[in-house]
């Protein structure tokens, strides 16, 4: 297993002076994310030929792509639709759905062209709120958003597989699919589809009091990349504002925030345990959204706690 870096933490960083920081503390892949307002990728110039020259980049430091992610532009797919989502592209619900499925089919043309084998990202969500059933009409509402689903990532699935590509979806609140229950709803709406995955995160897992190791062995072989991020519930702050607090996600009373790995509640041993178990020996991406430390300190932090859990080769053959 190999440790990596998702580079958005660093967007306003010149590519070239990411690459250089990262790969210095050791780091061996980078995740990079390619919806528009990037700084360190174009898929549009990587389409028109920029593809050599772009791994040539990367590779001078020693490193390798583990994934585009396009999150954003993924969102738009199912919604929401209305201005919450404006910041990503403005225009009517439709011209949203539209513009989010071109980008995510362009986004697996890049990953091809890159030899890069998954896209991640988010797969949207048309009215999440009715996860909870009032209205009771909220039930059959939340269900609709399943037939959505298929129609629309449906295509984008098909356009995915003619180009060798998976979807990495990041079980997360605000998705169609965004604990066990309904990543196994979204597998069967779409009839199995192998090119439909997941870029596991068991960060917004204990978020929701799901055991990530279940989630890992519900899903191993849909497992096409995973992020380390660690979250931490707040023994004086959980009391006050529950699992789901509102406001920004840097608020320090709040009951519950991401932490750098090692810094939170997540047992990172069970999780490369389980991991190894179902057979994902790919890249674990570190994300950076600790509202406590710097970046520099997070990048650091977590490489030093994370390279001695990496293990080298399952057990093989015993001695007696």
């Amino acid at each position: 297993m190999k440790i990596g870096i998702f580079t958005v933490l660093f967007n306003e960083w010149k590519l070239e002076k990411v690459l250089k920081y990262v790969s210095g503390l050791g780091y061996e892949a980078v995740e990079i994310a390619a919806w528009k307002g990037s700084n360190h990728i174009d898929i549009d110039k990587i389409l028109k030929g920029g593809a050599t020259a772009y791994k040539k980049t990367i590779e001078k430091y020693g490193l390798f792509i583990s994934g585009l992610s396009n999150h954003l532009e993924g969102q738009l797919v199912l919604g929401p639709l209305d201005e919450s989502t404006d910041e990503f592209y403005k225009g009517t619900p439709e011209e949203k759905v539209k513009y989010g499925m071109e980008r995510m089919k362009k986004t697996a043309e890049a990953a091809a062209a890159l030899d890069v084998p998954v896209v991640n990202g988010f797969i949207g969500a048309p009215n999440w709120g009715a996860w909870y059933i009032f209205p009771p009409a909220y039930e059959r509402i939340f269900e609709r958003g399943f037939e959505l689903f298929a129609e629309r990532w449906g295509e984008i699935l098909d356009h995915f597989a003619a180009h060798g590509i998976k979807f990495a979806h990041e079980v997360h609140p605000q998705e169609q699919a965004y604990n066990i229950e309904t990543a196994e709803q979204a597998i069967k709406a779409i009839n199995g589809k192998k090119e439909f995955g997941f870029n596991f995160d068991p960060s917004h897992l204990l978020w929701q009091g799901i055991d990530p190791v279940i989630f890992i062995k519900r899903f191993g072989d849909r497992i096409y990349h995973a992020h380390a991020k660690d979250a931490e519930l707040v023994k004086e702050n959980l009391p006050i504002s529950g699992v789901i607090p509102t406001g920004s996600w840097r608020r320090p009373t709040r009951g519950f925030r991401f932490r750098v790995v090692g810094w939170g509640d997540i047992n990172w041993k069970r999780i490369m345990t389980a991991l190894l178990e179902v057979g994902y020996d790919y890249v674990l991406s570190y994300e950076h959204e600790d509202p406590v430390m710097s970046r520099e300190d997070g990048c650091e932090k977590c490489i030093a706690f994370l390279k001695p859990l990496i293990i080298k080769a399952p057990l093989e053959k015993v001695w007696w």
